[in-house]
């Protein structure tokens, strides 16, 4: 039996599956906001808990909203700040009386999407999130790669490419447009843009009303050209940022999840348009929705165990 568990902000859920991957008890429960102290009692009863029913746990795996420096084993980049520049894994380790598997929670996303998700049958897979912030992650014959800072696929944190490759209207609606800085402290990274909120914000900046992306999507449906104009940009901006992780990793599939995965014309609009800024004759890439949807954080740290090598 295995233990996942994904920390976020607002809830923290915990999953255990079999020795076949099934599902045997998966439940939330609301995160202690700011406080690490509650946090790390949270995560221990939460696994005392499953394990009082389901036996003790072969492994366990967090998956944070961060992740740790190799050097210290401190946490960094948390947007729950309360992590940030706490021995986690430690603190965890101390209080369950045994080593935890942690990961970024993109990683643990793209895991379980190469694993058994939309990724499967792909060697080399990108797992994106674009949500509240845009995270990634990279699988590689099944293993996740973690890299010796610890920020592997952090592709949200790279500034927006340039679109020279996009039509006129485009180049000039993005220069048009007011730059941002994102919460790291740097201006225009991909986050900004391409997260749900960016993408409300660019409808705010259009003259629509700001909303959420799901009200951004309904107000496209009904004609409002803000709205309209707001997803036009934002393909052409994807289709642009994720060619240069094509042209850096070259991926077999990139697999989305995250709210904004949910506007359907993505899945059309990017691949016709990121061959304008790929460094290749045809895009052999596969672009796919999550298969596994929210339940991926959870159960990709559920598999953060020791892994089999692909055949």
């Amino acid at each position: 039996m295995r233990i996942g568990i994904d920390l976020g902000g607002t809830k923290t859920e915990i999953a255990c599956l079999d020795a076949e991957g099934t599902v045997l008890e998966r439940f939330r429960r609301p995160t202690p906001a700011g406080d690490y102290g509650a946090t790390l009692r949270l995560i221990a009863d939460l696994v005392a808990e499953v394990e009082a029913r389901h036996g003790t746990a072969e492994s366990i795996g967090l998956g944070t909203p961060g992740s740790v420096i190799p050097d210290t084993g401190r946490m960094k980049n948390c947007n729950s700040t309360c992590l940030n520049n706490q021995p986690l894994p430690r603190d965890l380790a101390r209080l369950l009386g045994r080593e935890i598997l942690l990961a970024n929670d993109a990683d643990c996303f793209a895991l379980i999407e190469a694993l058994d998700g939309a990724g499967r049958d792909a060697r080399c897979v990108f797992g994106v999130i674009l949500g509240t912030g845009v995270g990634g992650g990279i699988v590689i014959d099944g293993r996740l790669l973690a890299g010796p800072n610890g920020i592997a696929g952090e592709w949200g944190h790279n500034p927006l490419p340039g679109l020279a490759s996009a039509p006129e209207s485009i180049r000039l609606l993005q220069q048009e447009l007011p730059s941002r800085t994102c919460h790291c402290g740097r201006p225009d990274c991909v986050e900004t843009w391409l997260s749900g909120p960016g993408l409300a914000r660019t409808r705010g900046d259009l003259g629509g009303s700001v909303g959420t992306a799901e009200d951004l999507v309904a107000a496209a449906r009904a004609g409002e050209s803000a709205a309209r104009t707001a997803l036009d940009l934002h393909a052409w901006q994807l289709a642009a940022a994720l060619a240069t992780v094509i042209n850096l990793l070259d991926p077999d599939c990139i697999v989305l999840g995250g709210g904004v995965s949910g506007v359907r014309d993505i899945y059309t609009l990017v691949p016709e348009r990121w061959g304008r800024f790929v460094f290749s004759d045809r895009v052999r890439t596969v672009l796919a929705p999550a298969r596994h949807g929210d339940s991926g954080g959870v159960l990709g740290a559920a598999r953060l165990g020791p892994a089999r090598p692909r055949a």
